[in-house]
């Protein structure tokens, strides 16, 4: 995984998560069902994921270990912005600083520290934008540095048969993309992404 310990973790995850809840906050009601670039999701899929990885990670921050269950909690009610905006709420508080030294367990991908959880995260939240941001068609502009530190992170995890059990299997195959690519568009192709440009 790409080094956390220089970076404030933290503050870019909830930097992470707000970009994230802003594409959300522009969803409409009648969006909900259009498919997205995450194979076998609606938007609401989407979303419902997202909520439930955020409160998963929350678990997992708060000590809980062999129970997938905890990553299957969201709920969108009548309400999906506000369903992210409070699951992005629990993450946060979730991870105290003395969570980062931790070691905690991340759905069926094994146990890490909690710096570096935390960087998945981080890479989640930015990929996951950029998917609502292409189903419902606005524009998406996230931080450099957070697409920066995603694609150390992406670039990180490994690839190939000998690592079905880890993280990459959370993510579509690499796509290439093409040379001189933006950052964004080297991210999105690690994740099994291809950006509107390649």
């Amino acid at each position: 995984m790409a080094n956390v310990a220089t970076v404030d973790i933290r503050e870019l995850d909830r930097r992470a998560l707000a970009t994230l809840g802003a594409v959300i906050a522009r969803v409409g009601r009648d969006q909900l069902r259009l498919p997205t670039p995450c194979a076998d999701w609606t938007l609401h899929g989407l979303l419902r994921h997202q909520v439930s990885e955020n409160l998963g990670f929350a678990a997992a921050a708060a000590g809980v270990t062999g129970d997938l269950r905890a990553w299957d909690q969201g709920d969108l009610g009548g309400d999906p912005h506000q369903a992210y905006l409070d699951s992005a709420d629990a993450m946060t508080r979730a991870f105290t600083e003395d969570v980062l030294d931790r070691s905690l367990q991340i759905r069926e991908f094994g146990f890490f520290p909690g710096r570096v959880a935390l960087g998945m995260h981080v890479l989640d939240c930015v990929v996951h934008g950029w998917d609502v941001a292409q189903t419902i068609g606005v524009a998406y502009d996230p931080d450099a540095d957070l697409v920066r530190f995603s694609l150390k992170v992406a670039a990180s995890i490994p690839t190939g048969e000998a690592s079905d059990d880890r993280p990459r299997t959370a993510f579509a195959p690499v796509v290439e993309v093409s040379a001189g690519s933006s950052a964004l568009d080297q991210l999105l192709g690690l994740v099994g992404r291809r950006p509107a440009a390649s």
